[in-house]
C-alpha cells in the first residue's frame, strides 16, 4: 500500500500515516539529509544566537528549519534556514507536522519560562510531539 493510503479498521495496517508521504512545500538544503528544529521565544533570542555562534561547524552539517524572526538570527550568523510562519501564526505546528513525520531530528528549544505567550497550545503541543517522537 503506497503512504497516504487508507484501509478500513480491522484490516491487517488500518493505522497508515496520512500525509507524511511529502514534505509540507520546505527546501532542504543540497546533501543535508538530516534536520534540526530551531524554536525560540523572544525573551531567548539572544542566548540563542550566541549557541549559534557556538556550534557554527556542527550546525552547518544539517539543514535547520526556524519560526519566523528566529531564521533571521540564524542568517545574521551566516547559515542557511528554511523559515516557517512565526509560532503565533501557526509556525510551531508546521514545526510539529515535520517531527510527526520523522523529518526533524531534534528540536532545539530556548524557552522562556516567565514570559507570556500567546500561541501556549501550540507550544504544549510541541513539546508533546518532541515527548512522543
Amino acid at each position: 500500500m503506497a503512504n497516504g493510503q487508507i484501509k478500513a479498521a480491522g484490516t491487517a495496517d488500518h493505522r497508515t500515516r496520512i500525509g507524511c508521504s511529502k514534505q509540507l512545500g520546505l527546501v532542504t538544503g543540497a546533501g543535508k539529509t538530516e534536520m534540526i528544529a530551531l524554536v525560540v521565544h523572544d525573551g531567548k533570542k539572544a542566548d540563542m544566537v550566541a549557541f549559534v555562534k557556538n556550534h557554527v561547524d556542527q550546525l552547518n552539517q544539517f539543514q535547520l528549519i526556524g519560526t519566523g524572526t528566529t531564521a533571521n538570527h540564524v542568517e545574521s550568523v551566516g547559515l542557511s534556514i528554511t523559515t516557517v510562519l512565526s509560532g503565533p501564526l501557526g509556525g510551531d505546528a508546521q514545526i510539529v507536522a515535520e517531527v510527526a513525520c520523522h523529518r526533524v531530528k531534534a528540536v532545539f528549544f530556548f524557552r522562556d519560562p516567565l514570559g507570556k505567550h500567546p500561541h501556549d497550545p501550540d507550544i504544549s503541543m510541541l513539546m508533546r510531539i518532541c515527548d512522543v517522537h
